[in-house]
Formats: structure tokens, sequence, C-alpha cells
């Protein structure tokens, strides 16, 4: 055990935002706190830091925080640099100044022995040599060097002042120099704002080999999903632990819901019952001890409350199009986007009802293919044309920012003046803006607020087409899972940029992605794409070890494959795949079964181990059936 609260509570003034926490942090262990925007998350993360001072709960535990030893927390507080003018080189290079102080001493050291070799000062430098190397003094430059990579930046950026970068840039340098100065406790908020899908991805296996403790806050589902072995949700106040990952705590929350109201309904029935013996036989001297015995079996009875109903508030709006578009809804040719210079050639169509996902890294091209095809800025070069019938409706990432001194309510009538007031308070509290909430002025709205207020407009008008670009920022969990359904069931066309995966993977039928190797359009779902991208990956991998093979032997002995042997080799590769498919279909037939046993069922633990494995295989058995898949058809066309 690292650090653990017990019976901790956080008020500001007579609010009590957080009561009765309990909260453990073990060695090693990789944490998330989730829950809806404004719960208490944050607040939580800077009570572990000491940033905020925690009083004693209203729990029956005596409140207490203790920590084993002496852990170093790190925490990304603020973006604030002591000097604008330092280099990023420089300001990364803080977090190494032990390793860099032993280094200098090493140096000095050993100019006075290569003058005056002396037996002690041998020994000073072999134990400094130690020290260097259990500081990372070997491998601290590659390091910084490839997570600058990974955030986005390239060598000549070390070199730039810091008071050369936005605030994005500027975060992610900061970010760095936590990652880097490796704190016994890393305490993340919100750790993939500001990165793209790649980096994202990076993060996920740092944070995976983390060799100490992580505790992270975090709307990113599918970050969650890969990186963490313990939940903690904070409803209503008061925390909750489940073990293991994301969807395992959604399981165990479900569960542990419809357990308790079941248990709670079969107690009530059961007072009832006992509680009619009572009456039937109160006033019958024969029945007195058994209508005592009744009571006190009631006064005993630990009561079981009926659960709290989950804190689903969100918005709504079952919206569909107006009027239908033609069938072939957008049409790009050789589309050149692009400012000074192309970023991207694209070339796409869309039909009716297609959902397009857009992904890849910051500055390549996403919103700017977005702001082309609205017109907000030029083409360079080619064409695109929408199908006639075609209504647009379109989300941009400014509208988190827009300004307006009207209250809500007269910001939303001035756009739709044919409405009376009835109408525009059922449209608003769709959208969570109910009672006094319609007369807020917009610009004391939160980021989240305006983003709802502009999503309330564009459904208003019913469009056919939908073009998003980061539509979820902003947003937490609940509010995610909303707009994934209404884009789900939304019948008209979807074109939306995310960095959220697991949100471009409900979603997305298609994806357009932006790589290094430019805009390409892909007919196919994010959990396809993944699996191909895998696929495509380890074939580039066996192709550069067969030539580099090839390199070292020198052109040795040449192999020969002809059509009959490829053609018996893809057919054994068949057989054993069906095998492998049936195989995994047992165990996760055999693994379902195992969770409905009682004794397991209440074993959460238990319940947590199954599902990690029911996780794996269900992966293992998607990878096999898009192999069979693939390969089938291979061999049909080789008929």
């Amino acid at each position: 055990m690292l650090f653990k609260i017990t019976n901790g509570s956080v008020s500001f003034g007579a609010d009590t935002v957080l009561e009765n926490v309990e909260f453990e942090i073990k060695d090693k262990e990789k944490i998330a706190i989730v829950g809806r925007n404004g719960c208490g998350k944050s607040t939580l993360l800077k009570c572990i830091s000491g940033e905020l001072q925690m009083e004693e709960g209203t729990g029956e535990n005596a409140f207490t925080i203790v920590k084993s030893g002496n852990p170093v927390i790190g925490f990304l507080k603020q973006i604030a640099f002591e000097d604008d003018s330092v280099t990023m080189l420089d300001e990364i290079l803080k977090v190494f100044r032990p390793l860099l102080e032993t280094e200098r001493k090493m140096n000095l050291l050993l100019e006075e022995i290569e003058q005056n070799p002396d037996e002690q000062k041998i020994k000073q430098y072999s134990a400094l040599c130690e020290r260097f190397e259990f500081l990372g003094g070997y491998t601290y430059q590659k390091e910084y060097s490839v997570m600058i990579k990974k955030f986005g930046f390239t060598q000549e950026d070390l070199q730039k002042p810091l008071g050369h970068f936005s605030g994005g840039q500027r975060t992610k340098i900061a970010f760095a120099k936590l990652l880097l100065s490796h704190p016994d406790i890393l305490l993340l908020d919100e750790p993939t704002n500001h990165l793209d899908i790649g980096a994202i991805r990076w993060l996920e296996g740092y944070i995976k080999s983390y060799k100490s403790a992580v505790v992270m806050v975090s709307h990113d589902r599918m970050f969650v999903e890969k990186t963490v072995d313990k939940v903690y949700e904070i409803e209503y106040g008061e925390t909750k632990c489940y073990h293991g990952n994301y969807s395992s705590f959604e399981k165990q929350k479900k569960e542990n819901y419809q357990k308790q109201l079941k248990d709670h309904d079969l107690q009530r029935e059961e007072i009832k019952r006992l509680m009619r013996l009572v009456e039937r036989f109160r006033y019958k001297a024969t029945k007195a001890k058994m209508v005592q015995s009744k009571l006190k079996q009631i006064e005993h009875m630990q009561i079981i409350d009926r659960p709290d109903r989950y804190d689903l508030k969100t918005f709504h709006a079952n919206f569909q199009p107006e009027i239908e578009s033609v069938k072939t809804v957008l049409r790009v040719k050789d589309l050149q986007i692009g400012y000074d210079k192309p970023l991207a050639t694209i070339s796409l169509e869309l039909l009716r009802g297609q959902k397009l996902g857009i992904v890849g890294d910051n500055g390549i091209g996403k919103s700017t293919f977005i702001k082309t095809i609205v017109n907000e800025i030029t083409k360079l070069n080619g064409s695109f044309e929408y199908g006639i019938k075609t209504h647009v409706g379109y989300f941009n990432q400014q509208m988190a920012q827009y300004s307006s001194h009207k209250t809500v309510f007269d910001d939303f009538y001035d756009e739709f003046p044919h409405l009376n007031e009835t109408q525009v308070r059922t449209a608003l509290g769709s959208f969570l803006f109910s009672g006094e909430d319609v007369f807020k002025c917009v610009d004391d709205l939160s980021g989240g607020e305006r983003v709802r207020l502009a999503l309330c407009k564009i459904f208003k008008k019913r469009p056919n087409v939908l073009i998003l670009d980061e539509p979820t920022n902003h947003m937490d969990i609940v509010g995610k899972e909303t707009l994934e359904n209404m884009l789900s069931e939304y019948v008209g066309t979807v074109i939306f940029v995310s960095h959220d995966r697991y949100f471009v993977n409900k979603v997305a039928d298609r994806l357009l992605v932006f790589d290094e190797r430019g805009a390409n359009f892909h007919p196919v779902g994010y959990a396809e794409y993944e699996m191909l991208e895998k696929e495509r990956a380890e074939n580039e991998t066996v192709v550069e070890t067969v030539a580099s093979k090839q390199v070292i032997s020198g052109g040795g002995k040449k192999t020969f494959s002809t059509p009959l042997k490829e053609k018996s080799k893809k057919q054994k590769r068949v057989a054993k795949l069906v095998q492998l498919i049936a195989e995994c279909e047992q165990k996760l037939q055999n693994l379902n079964l195992q969770l409905e046993d009682p004794v397991v069922y209440s074993d959460y633990i238990k319940v947590a181990e199954i599902q990690s494995q029911i996780d794996e295989l269900t992966a293992n058995h998607d990878e096999y059936s898009l192999e069979w898949i693939m390969l089938c058809e291979e061999l049909e066309n080789m008929q």
C-alpha cells in the first residue's frame, strides 16, 4: 500500500463535493477515476497531491490519510514555466539535474585520473559510474528523444524557446517532463487531451509498462480500457471500487445494481410476510413466543437499501432529417487541401446513411478537409460536390468558445423566431437547459454547455448531413454515449473528426485516415481497420526480415513457390483457422457458463479474471475470423 484515504470529505462552503471517500493506491496499480462532469474527480486528484485538504466524512471509520514511506507524487497542476526564453531541450533537461550533475563529476574526476592516477579516485569514479547507470545515464537521451517524437515534436523544436510554442504544445512539454521524472505515484488529469491517436497509442504502452502507480481521470474509454486494472467511480459524492478494466467495471456495476435491487425487493417481501404473521397472532397467548421470535428476526435484519439509480442525466433529441437526400451525398475527386502547400489529396464517395470517421495525427489535414468541404477555406485543386436536396449541419471546435451577451433563451429564439415559448423551452430542455438555466448569459456557460447549445441548434434544423469536428470534446462519458446512440440511429449521413477511438469505433462504418502516407479512404469500421493495419505491419516486418536475411546471405540459394504450393499452404491455414475458431468458441461458451455459477457470480475478483479471458478470446476469435474470410476470398480468386 502506497497511499490510503479513509472516510475523507471535501466541501466548498456549504456544498459537499465528496463524502465518505475510501481510496487506496497499491504498488504498480493503474487506477482510473470515472464519473460525471463536476462530480469531484479532479478534486480527488488534488487531494491526493496535497493541493487540497480533506476533512472527516460522515462514515463510521476515523478519518485518516496514510502514506507508505514518503512517495513522490507527480501531478500536472499548471502549464507555467519559469522562463519562456529557455529552449525546450534545456527545460526538459531540468528533469535530469541529478543525473547531469553526476555526469559532470565523472568527467572532472576522469580528467584528474588521466593526469594523476590514484586508487581512491578510481574507486570514486567507479561508484559514480554505478550511480550514473542507476539514474538512467545511458538511456535518458533516447527516452526523451522518443517521447518528444511521439508527442509530435521534431529535433529542430528542441532548440526553440518555450515562448514560441502554442498552449497545447506547452501542455505536451509539461506532460513530457512529468513522465520523465518517474514519480512513485503519477497523477494524470485527462492525459489524452491535445494528443492525436498515434501519441495516445504510444502513451497506452508507456502507462502499461510504467514501473510505479498511476492514477488517472479520463473520459477516453478505450484508453482507460487498455491501461487500468482498477476503477473508482464517484457517484452522488461517494467512491466505489471495482477491480478490472473499464468493461469489467461497467459489467460489475450493472450486476451489483441488479443484485442489490433484487435483494432489497426480496427482503421487503420477507418483512411483509413476517409482519402478516405477527399481526395475525399478536393477541393469541399461545403464539406470543412465536410473535416475539418474528419481531426479533425483523429487528436483527441488516436492512438492504434500494440502490440509487444511475446518474444518467443527459441531453436527448430523437431527430431525423426533415427531407431525404439523394443516394450519392458527397463525391470528392482528387481534392487537394491545404493552405500555402498541399497537405493531402483525397478521393471518396459517400452514400446516404453512411458514417465517415476521420482520424489521424494532429496538423496533417483532418480539420482542413472539413473546412474545405464546408467552403470555409478554398480548395487547392480537384473537386467536391454534394448531391441535390443536401442540407448540411456543421459543428466546429470553435463553438465551445462561442460568445454572446444574450441569454440562452434569446440566443436560441433568434435563430428560430417561428417557435413559441413552450417550443423553445422544450427544445432547450432536451439539452439540459431547464428552469432558470435558460436565462443564463451565453458568455457565462461552460465549454460543455456551449457545445450542447450548438448541437441543440443544429439538430433543431433537422439536416440530412451532419459534419462534426471533434464533437465529443468537453463531454463526459454519459454524454459521449448519448451522442453515439443518436448518431447510430440517425438515418442521414455523418462526417466527423474525432480522436476518441471508442466513439469512432461505435459510430463510423468507414474511415478517412491521415498519416505519413497521406489521406487514405477505407470502407471499414475502426476495429476492422486496426486488424488490417496490424496485419500490414506484421507483413512488412516479415518482408524486411526476409530481405535482411538475403542481404546477409549474399543472395544464396533461391526458393521458388508454385501456385499449387501456395494454394495448398492457404488451404492448410484455412483448416487450421477453422479449428482455432472452434476452440475459441468452445472456451468462450465454458467461460460464460462459469459466469452464471452463483459462487463465481459473487466473487468479483474472479469475475474480473474471467472477463479478461473472455475479452482476450473474443479478440483472437475476431482476428482468426477476419483472416479466414480473407484467405477464403483469395482461394476463390485462385480458382
